[in-house]
Parts: structure tokens; C-alpha cells; sequence
């Protein structure tokens, strides 16, 4: 299984490496995850990281990358920092690795 996600009942876990003030927002691969063992999606984000705006804009790429509603991407943890950890409800590891 791969290091950057973890499935659970309610969907997998993406563990996400944010890079705000980026020129082309989207996902950019797997990268090591700061302060801790294991992996992260790099997600590139046009906003700046004031007022929720980025936190928002993440949303909004990860419902799309995935093809899900933005009402299916919620934060487990990390709405403050670089890494986050998101839940993706409803999918399973195999729908993750189809994006590979």
C-alpha cells in the first residue's frame, strides 16, 4: 500500500503537502512528508494562504483531480499548516491508485 494515503470506512486519507502562491494549481506527485515518516501528494495552489482562501482552493483541486462532489473533501487535520491530512469520502484505495 502506498505510504501517502490511508483507507478507511468513511474513504481514504490523503496525507497533502499544500504549495501555495504557485502559478499552475494542481496536483504535482508524491513528495517525502515534512516532520514525519511516510509520503504526501504535492498539491500546487494559486492562493495565498490568508483567510481560508488556500484551504478552499485545495478543495476545490482535489474534488476535481478525483472527480468527486467538494462536499466529499473534508479536513482530518492540518487546515493551518503545509501538511494536511484530507478525507476523500467514498473512495477506496483502488479508485486512488486508478490516478497513478
Amino acid at each position: 500500500m502506498a505510504k501517502y494515503f490511508t483507507e478507511t470506512e468513511e474513504g481514504v486519507v490523503l496525507n497533502v503537502r499544500a504549495a501555495p502562491r504557485s502559478s499552475k494549481p494542481g496536483l504535482d506527485g508524491v513528495v517525502p512528508a515534512i516532520g514525519g515518516e511516510g509520503e504526501a501528494i504535492k498539491v500546487r495552489l494559486r492562493s495565498a494562504p490568508v483567510d481560508g482562501k488556500a484551504n478552499k482552493e485545495l478543495i476545490e483541486v482535489l474534488a476535481s483531480a478525483f472527480k468527486i462532489p467538494k462536499s466529499r473533501v473534508q479536513f482530518k487535520s492540518g487546515e493551518t499548516g503545509k501538511t494536511k491530512r484530507v478525507l476523500l469520502v467514498g473512495l477506496t484505495a483502488d479508485d486512488l491508485n486508478a490516478f497513478k
